[in-house]
Parts: structure tokens; sequence; C-alpha cells
């Protein structure tokens, strides 16, 4: 077997000697392959031409410039460059600001505990212009983003029920937010805790169970359900209720949504409508007492806990302002 091997290594060391089995004379022995390498694209280029090509490009040196540098040579030769700021909408002043609250009042801000509960009935008359109530402003001075997504909502709500399904869906709306301030005003008025149950329809038991946590927080009663007018800038408004909460007195505004309300600003235009009534009530001679706070309470109807929204006295006073804009663009518009 060794033997065998080591013949054949003899004959393949003889045969690579003698030059039959030269690598280079094997392939230059084909007559294609060698026809390929001779015409190949790179024989017709200029060696000397493109070897003095990539020494000028190899041997060229960067520039020393600089963005820095570049910018100071611009400016020496067009001038310094000038950014421009974006424009900003002027910053609107009130014709007839007004203040939150009321100097000529006496009354402590928070110390009426032992008073009764005020009900002030809306009373028309048709010796004198009705006012226009701050429902009716906030919705005549909607932004257009506001009118957008209400009118998208609407036509949704159609697309979904029909014509005759959104205006019986809307009147629902209606009867059962009055359901919902009637249990409320049962609950704060009632003798018992309002932690016990209070009998109320079906259709808004789930909103009470949702503010059951907040109305054992709210007491000392001070109205519900009761008209407020503000003297000098002539508008009036509904008040939900005012009541201690936490120990601050409060314009209590109740709502109701499909939707959750977490944060303030999911609320829309009702800090503006807490921040107004607010206003008015402290302008009103049928209150012998002043607020500075407001809160939102958002209630759900499968009794999900509701979101309470409290505004503080800073809060109250921007929001009073925006009101106070909101209220001269519907005057200039009325007129």
């Amino acid at each position: 077997m060794r033997a065998c091997a080591l013949c054949a290594l003899c004959v393949r060391r003889a045969a690579l000697g003698s030059g039959l089995f030269s690598p280079r004379r094997s392939l230059s022995s084909l007559p294609a392959l060698w026809a390929r390498r001779k015409g190949s694209e790179y024989s017709r280029v200029d060696s000397e031409l493109y070897s003095s090509l990539v020494r000028a490009v190899v041997s060229t040196r960067t520039s020393a410039q600089t963005p820095e540098s570049i910018e100071r040579e611009d400016a020496q030769l067009f001038g310094a460059v000038v950014r421009s700021k974006p424009k900003q909408a002027p910053q609107k002043t009130l014709k007839n600001p007004c203040p939150l609250l009321n100097e000529a009042k006496s009354g402590s801000r928070s110390e009426c505990e032992g008073e009764a509960m005020t009900r002030v009935a809306l009373r028309r008359s048709s010796e004198q212009p009705a006012l226009p109530s701050v429902t009716k402003v906030l919705q005549k001075t909607m932004s257009a983003s506001q009118l957008f997504y209400l009118e998208r909502w609407k036509r949704r709500k159609i697309a979904e029920l029909g014509e005759e399904g959104f205006k019986e869906y809307s009147m629902n709306l209606f009867k059962n937010g009055k359901l919902f301030h009637a249990a409320i005003e049962a609950a704060l008025t009632a003798e018992t805790s309002p932690k016990e149950d209070v009998e109320c329809p079906e259709d808004v038991a789930g909103y009470l169970q949702s503010i059951g946590h907040v109305l054992e927080d709210v007491t000392g009663v001070r109205a519900i359900e009761s008209v407020v007018e503000h003297q000098s800038l002539k508008y009036l408004g509904i008040m939900d209720c005012v009541a201690m909460y936490r120990g601050s007195l409060c314009v209590i505004d109740w709502k109701t949504s499909e939707k959750p309300k977490p944060f303030l600003h999911n609320t829309y235009d009702n800090p503006l409508q807490v921040a107004a009534y607010i206003g008015a009530l402290n302008s009103d001679n049928n209150y012998n007492y002043q607020v500075e706070n407001g809160l939102i309470v958002v209630a759900y109807k499968d009794g999900s806990p509701a979101h309470s929204h409290r505004l503080n006295a800073e809060q109250v006073t921007q929001y009073w302002e925006k009101w106070l804009f909101r209220l001269e663009e519907y005057k200039e518009r009325d007129v």
C-alpha cells in the first residue's frame, strides 16, 4: 500500500518537473480564455494617464475651512445673517376688565357653615331685555376647532343612530341630566348621610354611584340649582351647587360623560363656565358671601369612579380672564 502511494507521488513530481501540467501552460493553451484575456476593457486604458490621476487625487490636501470659518467669510462678503423670528399674534387686552372678587361685600369668603341654603329662581320679565346665559355665550364663541369636533361627533352619531334616533338620544341626555341633578340634590339635602343609598331612577343610578366618593367630602351646602347674575357685566347662569369641599368653599359643577375625562383639559370650556358662575355669584347681592374655588365632577354611567377637577383661586382667576374675553367677543358679535 505504501509502495503504491510513493509511486504515485514520484509520477506527479516528474510530470510537474517536465512542464506537462504547468498551470501557466495549461491556461495559456486554452484559446477561449486567452481570447477573453486579450479582449479585456482594462487593456485599452491609458495606464500612464490613470496613474497620474490617482496621484493627483491622493496628494490633494483637505480644506482647512470649518463651518464656522465659512460663516465668518460669508458674513464679511454678504453681511451678517439675520434670522427672522416667527410672527406672534398681537396680545389682546380687555376692553372692560372686571375683578373676580367684589370689594363691596364684607361677608366672609368661607365662614358660612351656619347659614341657610339659598335657591334663587330664574325670573323672566317682558319689560327688561333678556340677559345672555353663560352657556349661550360659550356656545356662540366656540373656536373653529371646537366647532369642527362637535360637528364631527354629531355626524357620527347621526350616521350611527339616524336622524330620529339622534333626536331621541339628545332628549334622553337632557332628561337624564335633570334626573341626575335631582338625585344629587336629594343626596345632599337628605337628613341621612349621603353615603347611604338614595332612591333614584335606574337610568341615573350608575351616575350617582360614580360620584359617591366625592359626595363624602361635600358638606355645608350653601346653594343648589340657584341663579346668579353679574350686576355690571350683565349675564346670568344657574349654578349646580355651592358647598364646602375638603375645607374650601367651591362652586361645584356636576357633569356626565360617555368617555373618561381624567384631566382638566378634557373638560374643554367647563372651567370657564365655573369661573363665570363664581364671578357672577361674587357680584350678586342675593349672596352675602364670596367664592374663590371651583370643582368640576365628571360622572360615568357604568358607575366607575368619577373624576374630580379642583380649581384653586389662581386657576379660577386665569379662567375668569379667559371668560371675560369670550364675553366681549359675544357682545361684539351680538351688536
